[in-house]
């Protein structure tokens, strides 16, 4: 497994800095190539340097995750994930590794932030890092988690995808209906345990959106377009999810770059190995588990006061809607929730714009952060408000 590392350029040091671990969605989407390049590293795809980063705040770690995604890569087939829990436990070890190879970091605080599977990769991560920590396998200073748009209940979120859409004037009543059909027949496949099933389901389901919307991004509702991948007839289900949210983070363009001067410059990948190359592989393997919820992971760690747990939501990001993320969190059985539901929601006026770029609401050591303009990636559209505004409200 493959990770890639840089140290906070803080004028105090970096061991004055939190530690933050980006965790890409998918799964099969490189973290280092992706989470780097095109949402919060230091260079941009051309590698200019950004006009802000996150290493004024923070030292970024990305982890190329689950085992065959980017870099990482694996040679015998039963070495691929197919749970969360595998993926936690190779992530542990990862983990390990680089504390036992950079032990300084063991004391800095330490972060996990996320994005869509990310999100369910980051709350059994959590958990298993919770864990070693207690029982003392591994130093580490680890404080809170982050989900960004995050896969934790996939199915409230396949659940609002129609009236999320009805109310943004995308479909008509017809529409809607059509996509709530699908919907349901999604949902009971996921309430008899058949989960394979309701992966088929889910997929039909998006091919209905498609349909009625003529093309609604998944990610962005304000931008058009299928992916001519999509096209192409006769594809099964798992190809054409894996078309839709994973094949585009490997576009031609950053394909070219870490197969090119940046795998050039690092000197350590294998000749046999292809960035990327596994990655349809991985999402294959994990077909079984995507529409597990993993609810229950994010209920116990909130039972440990001394982490945070963060959500982040794009306003306008379809796939994770912030209606179906907010549906899962009331369902949580945490005993502050109703206290949360209570608590006032402040407005968050950007450095930059002096606009409002986002809400939160928070009890204890639960956080909801509403984000302004932004679609599925926010990393990409408010990159640069996500770590002030956090700094700001006490999650870092």
């Amino acid at each position: 497994m493959f990770w890639w590392m840089y140290f906070s350029t803080a004028a105090e040091g970096f061991t004055n800095k939190p530690l933050i671990l980006w965790l890409q969605g998918g799964p099969g989407g490189s973290s280092t190539g992706f989470g780097n390049f095109k949402e919060i590293g230091p260079l941009d795809i051309n590698l200019k340097p950004r006009n802000t980063t996150w290493l004024s705040s923070a030292s970024l770690l990305f982890i190329d995750n689950p085992v065959g995604t980017g870099y990482s890569y694996v040679t015998s087939d039963d070495a691929y994930t197919t749970n969360v829990d595998e993926i936690a436990s190779d992530l542990l070890a990862v983990m390990k590794a680089f504390l036992a190879q950079l032990p300084q970091f063991s004391k800095v605080p330490f972060y996990i932030f996320s994005e869509s599977y990310g999100g369910k990769m980051a709350a059994s991560f959590s958990e298993v890092l919770y864990k070693a920590i207690q029982d003392g396998s591994v130093k580490c200073n680890f404080k809170g988690f982050a989900m960004g748009d995050s896969w934790i209940s996939p199915v409230d979120s396949v659940l609002t995808w129609g009236p999320y859409l009805y109310a943004t004037s995308l479909v008509d009543r017809g529409g809607l209906a059509a996509i709530n059909a699908a919907a349901m027949a999604t949902k009971q496949a996921v309430d008899a345990g058949q989960f394979d099933k309701a992966t088929q389901l889910w997929s039909d389901t998006e091919n209905i959106i498609e349909k009625y919307t003529h093309g609604v991004n998944m990610y962005n509702i304000l931008k058009w377009g299928p992916s001519a991948k999509l096209q192409i007839k006769h594809q099964s289900a798992i190809e054409s999810l894996y078309d839709r949210h994973v094949s585009k983070l490997y576009d031609d363009k950053l394909s070219e770059l870490m197969n090119g001067v940046i795998r050039k410059k690092l000197g350590i990948i294998p000749s046999d190995v292809i960035w990327g190359a596994q990655s349809g592989k991985v999402f294959e393997k994990q077909a079984g588990d995507f529409m597990k919820p993993v609810i229950d992971t994010v209920d116990r760690m909130l039972e440990k006061d001394d982490i945070k747990v963060v959500v982040y939501s794009g306003q306008l990001d379809l796939i994770v809607d912030t209606l179906g993320t907010e549906e899962w969190v009331q369902r949580l059985h945490w005993p502050g929730l109703s206290h949360y539901n209570a608590a006032t929601r402040h407005e968050i006026v950007g450095n930059v714009t002096n606009k409002n770029v986002a809400f939160v609401k928070s009890y204890k050591n639960f956080y909801f952060y509403w984000v302004l303009d932004a679609g599925h990636m926010v990393g990409v559209s408010q990159s640069c408000q996500i770590i002030g505004v956090m700094l700001r409200y006490g999650c870092l």
